[in-house]
């Protein structure tokens, strides 16, 4: 089930709601845990056990750890229950995502040397492994490190783990900033209200941008070496540079805006990334949940910025090697974080004055065309159609490209979704209705007329369109669900 569809929004999502508001408080957790597992178990039905022992289990090395860490010279033992706790974590998200990749690179050498193969069968993926694999780490190194007790119910783990605003592509949320809003959370008709608003932002990107560009960058990927000019291969991978954009953020604002509607306040996970003018500020914008994460739980356990430059450089690599395979089992995923971590460790190095000495125009060029490239090894299916692309997009001379050809990529819609997306992409928006708020002053009727009456109306009209587009459309991909 995605937020994006009839199910959720016209059944789940009311259903849940109405109930969650007309129970008492000390059973409102009771019922949104229930309803985060049938929300799971609506699509993993088979899978749900896969979370549940996650839960178990991390509960247990929860109260391993804070309590061999109340014992005299218990910190030894303390740390060997948290690294137990992380292989457990690691060895099930292994198990399931990356046991296919080991199993057909390891054919691949045993076929080289003559032994025999392995030959295993495909995995299942269950959905937001990734994400609630993660969450759960950080519960019990927030234990670890006395950022946050121990949760004494496991059923509030449960919820913590389950919650079905975040369970499918995050934001990532950690325990210690969460906890105290599993007991003591407000509810408000405001909050609620604030929830809902940010919730049709969610879907009116997701439905009005990110479908019709995506159906560009699919139609664009799906051609063959022969048909494949330039201008489309740019066309289609700037579609998927805003598709990917719109998509992941449009499902962010959902959950952030379904997490207030139950009195939860998640962190903000995009905060405008193509108008970053480095890397390095880039990842500062971009999924800003993961990249946190694996700054605060990997980077400083390595060593952060406390050790030698070489092994700053190492560290940053090697972090965003996971960050690649993090996203997916696949050596595009590598090529594609080690991209990200070339940039990172160069810009470092001292790139990044280079950058910063240029017209401010052109360090934003600079670390579009970095993304955009890299958005390429993230798009194709192999390491080989990813070559193919690539050479297509800087082959000067396949420039030939029948108005026939970009009639058939290029709709109106998806010209008008362009448009909207770069515009979107930019706080231009965000800098009118600051404008207006200001130019409303303390008056009400000013606030009413320049504020609130338009802000109503453009809510009700990306709700009435993306409502239409749902029901018209069989394209409703999300691209985060193989995550």
């Amino acid at each position: 089930m995605v937020f994006s569809s009839p199910t959720f929004l016209f059944g789940f999502l009311p259903i849940t709601l109405l109930l969650y508001y007309c129970s008492p408080r000390r059973t409102k957790n009771a019922l949104l845990l229930l309803a985060s597992l049938l929300f799971y178990a609506w699509g993993e039905v088979f899978y749900i056990a896969v979370m549940l022992v996650s839960i178990l289990s991390n509960y247990l090395f929860g109260l391993l750890i804070h309590n061999s860490q109340l014992q005299p010279n218990g910190e030894k033992l303390s740390k060997l229950f948290l690294c137990l706790g992380v292989i457990v974590n690691v060895a099930l998200l292994t198990s399931y995502k990356y046991a296919n990749f080991i199993s057909d690179n390891l054919d691949m050498v045993a076929s080289w040397m003559g032994l025999a193969l392995i030959e295993l069968a495909p995995v299942h993926l269950p959905l937001g492994i990734s994400f609630f694999t993660f969450q759960a780490i950080s519960y019990i190194v927030d234990i670890y490190r006395k950022e946050a007790a121990p949760q004494k119910s496991v059923f509030n783990l449960a919820l913590y783990i389950s919650l079905f605003p975040q369970l499918i592509a995050g934001p990532i949320i950690r325990y210690h900033n969460v906890v105290l809003q599993i007991t003591g959370r407000i509810h408000s008709i405001g909050l609620v209200a604030s929830g809902v608003q940010r919730f049709i932002y969610g879907l009116a990107k997701k439905m009005l941008i990110a479908n019709p560009l995506g159906e560009v960058a699919d139609s664009v990927f799906a051609l063959s070496g022969g048909d494949l000019t330039m201008p489309l291969a740019w066309i289609g991978i700037l579609a998927y540079t805003l598709q990917i954009y719109f998509d992941f953020s449009g499902y962010s604002d959902m959950a952030i805006g379904l997490g207030r509607m139950f009195g939860f306040s998640f962190q903000e996970n995009f905060n405008y990334p193509y108008i970053a003018t480095s890397i390095r500020d880039f990842w500062r914008r971009w999924h800003i949940s993961l990249s946190t994460w694996f700054r605060d739980y990997i980077y400083i356990s390595l060593g952060g910025n406390r050790v030698s430059t070489f092994r700053i450089y190492v560290n940053l690599l090697i972090v965003f090697i996971l960050t690649g395979f993090w996203h997916g089992a696949s050596w595009n995923f590598l090529i594609w974080g080690l991209f990200h971590g070339f940039f990172l460790v160069v810009e470092r190095a001292g790139l990044s004055r280079g950058i910063g000495s240029m017209w401010k125009p052109m360090q934003h060029l600079y670390l579009l065309f970095i993304v955009i490239v890299g958005w390429v090894f993230f798009r194709a299916d192999n390491l080989s159609l990813a070559t193919e692309y690539l050479a297509a997009m800087f082959d000067i001379h396949n420039m030939s490209t029948t108005h026939y050809q970009f009639a058939m990529i290029l709709t109106n819609e998806a010209i008008l979704a362009f448009i909207v997306g770069a515009v979107l992409a930019t706080p231009i928006y965000k800098h009118i209705g600051n404008k207006f708020s200001v130019l409303s002053g303390d008056s009400v009727i000013r606030v009413f007329c320049l504020v609130e009456f338009p802000r109503f109306v453009i809510l009700a009209l990306l709700l009435f369109i993306s409502i239409i587009r749902m029901s018209a459309s069989t394209y409703n991909p999300f691209i985060y669900f193989r995550f």
